[in-house]
This record gives C-alpha cells, sequence and structure tokens, in this order.
C-alpha cells in the first residue's frame, strides 16, 4: 500500500497529450480557397441584392399586377402570362424570331473573327502591344452610355451608316451584290441577316475587343514545344491549327461563346426582346407582371443557347479511347459469364457428390 502510494504521488495525474500535427493543405486546395476569395464579393453581392428579385420575378410572372393609387395589386393567373406571350401578344413572336434570328450569325461571325484576330496578333513580332491598344480600345472608349446612344440611334428604317459615319455606307453595297442575290433566292431570312450584319460591321468589330485579348492570353498559354513536336512530325499549318490550336482553345471559346452571346442581348437592335421588356415594365396596367413573363421565357431561352454552346464545346474522348472502353466492357462481361459457368459446374458437381456419397 505505501509502495503504491508513493507510485501514485510522483506520477503526474494528467498526462500531457500529445500535439497534433497541422494538416498539410495541398497545392489544389490553397488554389481552390484563393479562387473561392476572389468570387466571394460577388456572391455576397448576388445574395444580398440579386437573389431576392431573383426569385420575387419568378412569382410575378405567375400574376397580373397592376399599379393603383394605394400602391400595386397583385392577382394569381397561373400560367396565363405565358400562353398570352405566345398566342395573345402580336409583339413577343416577332421579336423572339428575330433575336434568335441576329444572335446565332453574330455570336458566330465575333467569335470567329476575334480569334482570327488575336491568331494573327500572336504572329506578329513588331508593334504587338500597339496593335493590340488599337483592337481594345473601342471597349473602352465605346462601353457605357456612349455604346447605349449609338445603339439606340441605329434603328430598323436607318443604316449604320447614315447614322454613324459615312465611312460604314459602302458596307451596304454588300446587300446588293450577286452573292447575297443568290442566298436571298434560297433563304431569304440569312440573307437578311447577313445584310443587316454588314450593314453593322463597326458594331460587330466593336463586341470583338474582349474576346480578342481572352484568345491571346489562352494562344500564348500553348507549349510552343508542342507545335515543334507536330513540324518534326512533318505536320503542316492547316493541320497544327486544327488538331492542336483550336483543340486547347475549347475552354477558352466556351467563355467566350457565352460572354458574346449575353453581350450581344444587351442591345435592341440585335435583340427586340430587351426592349420588349422595358416597355412593359414601364406599363402602368399589368405590365410588370408581362414583363416578368417575357424576362424568364428569354432567361430559359438564353440557358438552352448556352446548353448547345456547351455541347458543341464538350470534351469528346478519341476513337481509340471509347473502342479500347468497349473492349473493356465486352471482356467484363464475358468474365461475368464465365464466373456464372464456374459456379454452376461447381454446384452440378456439389450436387453428384452428394448423390454418390448417398
Amino acid at each position: 500500500m505505501a509502495e503504491e502510494k508513493i507510485k501514485s504521488a510522483t506520477t503526474p495525474k494528467t498526462q500531457a497529450k500529445p500535439k497534433k500535427r497541422k494538416k498539410m493543405r495541398t497545392y489544389q486546395q490553397r488554389q481552390d480557397r484563393t479562387g473561392y476569395m476572389f468570387m466571394a464579393p460577388w456572391i455576397i453581392g448576388f445574395l444580398a441584392f440579386t437573389l431576392f428579385p431573383f426569385i420575387f420575378t419568378i412569382y410575378l410572372s405567375f400574376n397580373n399586377v397592376k399599379k393603383t393609387t394605394l400602391g400595386y395589386e397583385i392577382h394569381f393567373t397561373g400560367i396565363n402570362n405565358y400562353i398570352e406571350a405566345f398566342v395573345g401578344s402580336t409583339d413577343f413572336l416577332p421579336a423572339l424570331i428575330k433575336y434568335l434570328q441576329m444572335i446565332v450569325p453574330y455570336t458566330f461571325i465575333v467569335v470567329v473573327l476575334s480569334f482570327i484576330i488575336a491568331y494573327l496578333l500572336c504572329k506578329i513580332t513588331t508593334g504587338k502591344g500597339i496593335l493590340r491598344t488599337i483592337y481594345f480600345l473601342p471597349v473602352v472608349i465605346m462601353s457605357g452610355p456612349v455604346m447605349t446612344q449609338i445603339m439606340q440611334v441605329q434603328s430598323a428604317e436607318a443604316t449604320a451608316a447614315d447614322k454613324i459615319n459615312a465611312a460604314v455606307e459602302k458596307a451596304n453595297a454588300y446587300s446588293n451584290i450577286f452573292i447575297m442575290q443568290i442566298i436571298d433566292s434560297y433563304s431569304p431570312a440569312l440573307a437578311s441577316a447577313l445584310a443587316g450584319i454588314f450593314d453593322q460591321l463597326s458594331i460587330i468589330l466593336w463586341f470583338t475587343g474582349i474576346p480578342i485579348v481572352l484568345f491571346i492570353n489562352g494562344l500564348q498559354k500553348i507549349n510552343t514545344s508542342i507545335y515543334e513536336a507536330a513540324r518534326i512530325d512533318s505536320a503542316n499549318a492547316w493541320q497544327i491549327m486544327w488538331k492542336i490550336t483550336i483543340p486547347m482553345l475549347k475552354q477558352i471559346g466556351l467563355i467566350i461563346t457565352i460572354f458574346t452571346v449575353i453581350q450581344l442581348g444587351m442591345f435592341n437592335s440585335i435583340n427586340p426582346l430587351y426592349e420588349l421588356i422595358e416597355e412593359k415594365t414601364g406599363e402602368t396596367g399589368s405590365g410588370l407582371g408581362y414583363a416578368a413573363t417575357y424576362a424568364w421565357i428569354y432567361t430559359v431561352i438564353v440557358l438552352i443557347i448556352v446548353g448547345i454552346v456547351f455541347l458543341l464545346f464538350r470534351e469528346r474522348k478519341p476513337k481509340d479511347i471509347k473502342a479500347r472502353k468497349r473492349q473493356e466492357k465486352k471482356l467484363k462481361k464475358l468474365d461475368k459469364q464465365q464466373k456464372r459457368r464456374l459456379a454452376a459446374q461447381k454446384r452440378h458437381q456439389a450436387k453428384e457428390a452428394k448423390l454418390y456419397g448417398k
């Protein structure tokens, strides 16, 4: 007993716990944390200022909203606003068709033209910085109220040449050339869209500023050793373009295409739906309900366009990898069948052993 008391007196009551080693974050975790920090202001702003109007607009699209002297009267109407948009309204469907006719060729031309200019700028050795500044300068100058004023000046009755400057007037000649007449004989809608594009060529060039910068950034990130290896394998410039450059720019091309679709949709001359939504918002009698309905139909259409863009720019697996995976699936299937046969044979042998044993 005395020895036990001595031991208990000498040994400490609580032993010091070993310190836990700090868990080291991986490089990817640190990068993710930095990315979330940069995204935090936008997320906070969205939650604070945009989320409620976003949800409330959905609610308004199913209601009839009238402005009175006492405020707003809201009456639930279900999907009547959506039915009215497609069946009863004489303005919505023509505006929607015109938007689709304009947005597809405009987006294609802006993206392709931006890529060509960016590719040529990367090939130039002297004066590269000055040329990049010149191409991006219209984005800075023509942003905000100036660009809005120019887009408002352009109307269906007057071309950009009559309103902006006489130099663009020559673009109108494209609508009367022989090729345009041939296109018009097959598809008047396509010919009309192309004529409108040529008429607004200056506006298209203004939209290429940011896509050019993004494409240049993507082109500079491609490792030059890949090009050298391709040239050693006797690949020509056309093969290098289609097999190396364009596939490696797919992700940036996806971002640029989505950005262009959204940017073009903000101007009345390209997107008449935008003007129609503004008009309905200003109406006192049931205008807000219809404006919310038009806005959500337009949002769904833009999401469909973005989904199609995602499908076009998705990473496709090479044919040899697909064939290998199909072969692996077949082998797995055969292996399972073989295992089932062996299991059936074992069961049969066990039954026979029992019979002979008896």
